[in-house]
């Protein structure tokens, strides 16, 4: 729903430009958000999308034009923001995994203080997660540490839209369901929808198209720094969102009718506690896990990485690789540089008598820069330096970089372009045609669906194996909800 058009904007940004060093972060974009309205923002990584989200929140200013807020007596920056009702959920978690959550939500919202604040905290965010996603399962004491990805994902959206002080005017959405399975994700776009028929405004960024077209009244195209296409959202498709965006789509590869099995598995495990399937993963195959998400998929992954690998002395030949979906707290080395955080998994393989090959290593790291699109005009400059979405690939490129045979991936793709997916799924292919084994977990029902198998999970068991034409988004759901016998 949008509201009246002659209401003054939530927020409006006039001919931003934001530079860092020679690269052109905005390159004069104008934007305006108004009341009742979501605006969806889409771009490949690097297009400038975070970027105007800085600018928009208060936390860049930028070095020409203008940004002005509906308030008139705010400022500018973070507090001027804030006080205008701006609230932003980041890709990259910000929550405090030391705390709780109550304490997390005293930390975003500075107003829930005095005497009783951890009750009224308490009983404010227990609320709200209960409006955005009934039977969570959070309670407001647990340490966040101690939560899944998806849990701190929705305790920092429920916390975001938490009215504690200021009226929330404006919330800035970037990759929300991106560690979210599908019954989440339709539960958070159910409350956004409310939220704007309300009179709220949302800045909703994805990569997955669907859920733009679905949610979006407007959609803006960035690409480079610019706004390339701007327009209602009906008059958008996904096939022309990808074109605006500047790639070319391409079809998708046919799954392998039937996977090779010969021999014994090149990895495989029992069934957990005696119930349900066992799992297997042939040479040459792409195994999905799915099912809804915290049932067990990533506790497997980590069991088949841990079975796989030396307690306190590495394989000389490596057997695994594994590529984290929590970047920020699995993945990345937040102070080490580009190039290092691709090459750590392989240095044995750069190295001769103990000393590292440097050449090897630049080279190594120019070679997956231009296969994979890591977007940063030099791998020496910090891993932060990147968006999520590069900083992303480039665990992938450490995985696809090492000998290992057998590649673990728990949600891979949170975050990564369309135009970079569809160049990763054609890596997928070819590596695996070669020989590569790849087990997968994904929360994107698109991905699960690439796969050659797929084992569905439920309460910690695989309650189903999919294979070849069965794989699909209907029969995974259904067997989602079976119990394992």
């Amino acid at each position: 729903m949008m509201m009246n058009g002659e209401s003054p904007p939530v927020v409006s940004v006039t001919d931003a430009r934001v530079s860092f060093g020679a690269v052109k972060a905005l390159d004069g974009v104008t934007l305006s958000i108004r009341p009742g309205e979501c605006v969806g923002l889409v771009g490949h990584n690097g297009a400038g999308k975070s970027t105007i989200v800085n600018v928009i929140n208060g936390g860049l200013s930028p070095h020409q034009g203008e940004v002005r807020y509906a308030l008139p007596k705010t400022g500018r920056g973070i507090r001027a923001a804030r006080e205008a009702g701006i609230r932003c959920v980041f890709q990259e978690l910000s929550l405090c995994p030391n705390l709780t959550v109550v304490e997390n939500t005293r930390v975003m919202h500075p107003d829930l203080n005095g005497w009783g604040w951890r009750k009224r905290g308490a009983e404010i965010i227990t609320g709200k997660l209960d409006e955005i996603f009934p039977g969570h399962g959070i309670d407001s004491e647990d340490q966040v540490g101690t939560l899944t990805i998806a849990e701190r994902q929705m305790v920092e959206i429920a916390t975001t839209f938490c009215a504690v002080g200021n009226r929330v005017r404006l919330v800035i959405l970037d990759e929300p369901t991106s560690s979210l399975d599908a019954r989440l994700a339709e539960q958070l776009l159910a409350y956004v929808r409310h939220f704007i028929a309300s009179g709220g405004s949302v800045l909703f960024i994805s990569h997955i198209l669907s859920e733009i077209l679905s949610i979006a009244d407007r959609i803006v195209v960035m690409k480079d720094g610019r706004i390339v296409a701007e327009r209602a959202a009906l008059a958008f498709t996904e096939h022309r969102l990808i074109e605006a965006m500047g790639s070319v789509v391409k079809a998708r590869q046919a799954r392998q009718a039937a996977s090779a099995r010969d021999g014994a598995p090149l990895i495989a495990l029992p069934p957990a506690r005696d119930r349900g399937l066992g799992f297997q993963a042939f040479r040459g195959e792409i195994v999905g896990f799915a099912g809804l998400g915290g049932h067990g998929q990533t506790d497997m992954l980590i069991r088949l990485f841990n079975d796989r690998s030396g307690n306190w002395r590495q394989p000389s030949t490596p057997e695994v690789a594994f590529v984290a979906g929590d970047r920020a707290v699995n993945g990345t080395f937040s102070l080490w540089s580009i190039l290092r955080n691709l090459t750590v998994g392989v240095l044995p393989d750069l190295s001769r008598l103990g000393t590292l090959d440097e050449r090897r290593e630049v080279d190594l790291g120019e070679s997956w820069k231009s296969r994979i699109g890591i977007r940063t005009p030099d791998m020496d400059n910090g891993i932060l330096s990147l968006s999520g979405g590069n900083q992303q690939k480039v665990l992938f490129a450490r995985a696809l970089a090492s000998r290992a045979p057998v590649v673990l991936m728990d949600d891979p793709m949170r975050g990564v372009d369309f135009g970079t997916k569809q160049e990763v799924y054609g890596i997928l292919r070819e590596e695996a045609t070669a020989g590569r084994t790849f087990v997968w977990y994904s929360t994107e029902m698109d991905e699960v669906c690439l796969c050659d198998r797929v084992y569905v999970f439920n309460n910690g068991a695989i309650v189903a194996e999919l294979t070849g034409d069965a794989v699909t988004e209907e029969n995974i759901l259904a067997a989602s909800f079976r119990e394992a016998a």
